[in-house]
């Protein structure tokens, strides 16, 4: 009996990791036969746990939507995981999950082993979260998308650009990608047949969604140096390629990937990709990361730097010296 109870417990945790399994994945997850999972299956149900039959060549199971939440199975790594990012959420970029986050983390808190409460309280008591300044996600949009995302269904949405121009876009969402200030998705649009990267804050999804769609391959091995040459870089009329005489790590520091797209070249330096709207735009963004650096292209902004270097030597050549005494200036 006891065999049978840790048998089951560890079938629905399975059920809860994805979305569909085949009996034959399950067996043999649970080093037991076909006939075996049935059994478990209809106990689960006898449970009130909403395991479905699904169709097709294989034909499987999947845990479906129930009246109530079932528990949610969790090993030590995942629990502290879910802990500090209830409190993340707490102050995070998705709009009005605050007080939610708090309600649920309570709850989680209370059930916690002492051995977890007390590393996500060691987490918790040296942290400092600082408020995002990005902008808010409803976080109904956000899981229309992920479930869309999840189920490789079509979705149309409603979008605004960075003209505040509206359009209505046909997709098939892949993925979706937080930056640390937005959230954003990757998905293929099927109107201009090209992969897009869309701003989450900015779109509207319609409902119902649309049909499954069949997997396709996606824009690129690695999702985060897509997005991040994506929003930082292809979206803009000027782009521009730098050295900066720093490390990688160090100029991650200030320059966040919907910023710019750095590359290391060694310990003492990395490349920079970065786009604006214009090129004095660009030349000051570069200005302002601190950092010493070395323009590589365009060759238009060498020349605009050089103007603009010699505005601002005009303009300090011009002001009134503040007096002095000494060496020392007077405050």
């Amino acid at each position: 009996m006891l065999e049978t109870s840790a048998r089951l417990l560890r079938l629905l945790s399975l059920l809860q990791i994805r979305r569909d399994w085949t009996g034959a994945e399950l067996a043999d997850r649970l080093g037991v036969d076909a006939r075996t999972i049935r059994r478990d299956v209809d106990k689960l149900r006898q449970l009130d746990y909403p395991v479905h039959a699904t169709t097709g060549a294989t034909g499987g199971y999947r845990l479906g939507a129930g009246a109530a939440l079932p528990p949610l199975l969790l090993d030590d790594d995942e629990a502290v995981a879910v802990a500090v990012g209830l409190r993340t959420a707490a102050s995070g970029s998705v709009a009005g999950i605050e007080e939610t986050s708090v309600r649920a983390l309570a709850k989680l808190e209370q059930v916690l082993p002492s051995r977890l409460r007390h590393r996500v309280a060691t987490l918790g008591a040296v942290t400092v979260p600082m408020v995002g300044r990005g902008a808010k996600v409803d976080p109904g949009v956000l899981t229309v998308i992920a479930s869309a995302c999840r189920d490789r269904q079509r979705l149309r949405f409603d979008y605004r650009d960075h003209t505040k121009a509206a359009t209505v876009r046909s997709t098939e969402p892949y993925r979706l990608v937080h930056t640390g200030q937005r959230w954003y998705l990757i998905a293929f649009d099927t109107d201009r047949a090209a992969w897009r990267t869309f701003r989450v804050d900015r779109i509207t999804p319609r409902s119902p969604v649309g049909p499954r769609f069949p997997p396709r391959d996606p824009p690129a091995d690695d999702l985060s140096t897509y997005t991040s040459r994506g929003v930082s870089t292809a979206a803009y009329p000027y782009r521009g390629r730098f050295v900066l005489h720093v490390s990688a790590e160090e100029a991650a520091e200030r320059i966040s990937p919907s910023a710019g797209l750095l590359e290391a070249i060694d310990e003492r330096s990395c490349r920079l990709d970065a786009g604006a709207n214009s090129l004095d735009v660009l030349a000051i963004h570069i200005v302002l990361t601190g950092f010493e650096f070395t323009v590589l292209e365009p060759a238009a902004l060498i020349d605009s730097i050089r103007e603009m270097a010699g505005r601002l030597g005009r303009a300090v050549d011009a002001a009134p010296r503040s007096p002095t005494v000494g060496k020392k200036r007077i405050a």
